[in-house]
């Protein structure tokens, strides 16, 4: 079943995404070169109404998809449609973190954990939301990223819920690199980063069972990979140059990366291949440290 799931979100990507793109062209939602982008052409901003659409296809037509689903799923729409206005109509930081805050203890409500941890995963998943948006700054970057953490967290143990988000984004990503024909927009990129970050909360939550607060949050730290990472160092570097956290900048990786002239497939090979081994790294701790 969740073979067959995967196949056919896979399908949804690759079929509803061009519809996303020119109906993109006709409301104007595009993305337009100047300033800190690299793109030259105006790119329709359609992809993330395409994973938004086929997640919650998903939730709905398979016969048991899990007790967290619909809260993820209600979430994942409210973190979305945010996002979307954000897109054709730039909305203030506050009130974006704001909703992604209530979003994220929304999808932590039923769990049965202690506060520390409830406080823990509060964090992380809001930080998750925005850390993929703050990554989504070069083509296929933010849905290779989410493929990888899937696929790792498929292989750690849960097929049911990963392998058709696996298929939902692969579809998407072949529309998003090489060469980008659409972008997620900021609705697409945080919905990949609460989708499946609320998703590996509820996988992992029963393994932090009387674990102290240090190890959970290097883990935490290690399986939020690259994304979580890169968005601490450079909110540090930031606030150390006296700066706002949410003014945006060029000292992300890939940025970085991408300035001293690497082509975008070796950036991207670089970026994966980092999150590979910190989220494999968490999964190690995790399954094998602490049992």
């Amino acid at each position: 079943m969740a073979i067959f799931s995967a196949i056919l979100n896979f399908m949804w990507g690759i079929i509803a995404t061009p519809i996303s793109m020119k109906l993109s062209q006709t409301f104007r939602l595009m993305d337009v070169p100047g300033g800190r982008k690299k793109h030259t052409v105006v790119t329709p901003r359609g992809a993330g109404i395409v994973l938004w659409t086929g997640y919650l296809l998903w939730a709905l037509v398979n016969p048991n998809p899990g007790v967290e689903v619909p809260y993820i799923a209600s979430g994942a729409t409210l973190v979305f449609l945010v996002g979307y206005m954000d897109d054709m109509h730039p909305l203030p930081p506050l009130k974006r973190l704001v909703v992604h805050i209530l979003t994220a203890a929304w999808v932590i409500m039923p769990l049965s954990i202690p506060i520390y941890q409830r406080c823990l995963l509060l964090l992380w998943i809001t930080g998750c939301t925005n850390a993929y948006n703050f990554v989504d700054g070069m083509d296929g970057l933010a849905l290779s990223i989410a493929f990888v953490t899937s696929y790792l967290a498929y292989r750690s143990g849960n097929p049911y819920t990963w392998l058709p988000f696996c298929g939902l984004v692969a579809g998407v990503l072949l529309w998003n690199f090489p060469h980008a024909r659409t972008f997620l927009g900021d609705g697409g990129a945080t919905l990949l980063g609460y989708v499946s970050s609320s998703h590996l909360a509820w996988d992992l939550f029963p393994r932090f069972f009387n674990m102290p607060p240090l190890p959970m949050v290097l883990i935490l730290l290690l399986i939020g990979g690259v994304p979580v990472i890169d968005t601490l160092i450079v909110i540090c570097r930031r606030i150390a140059a006296r700066k706002s956290p949410f003014n945006p900048d060029r000292w992300h990786a890939h940025h970085i990366l991408l300035d001293l002239k690497l082509a975008k497939w070796q950036v991207l090979s670089v970026l994966v291949a980092a999150h590979v081994i910190l989220v494999g790294t968490g999964y190690y701790i995790l399954l094998h440290v602490y049992q």
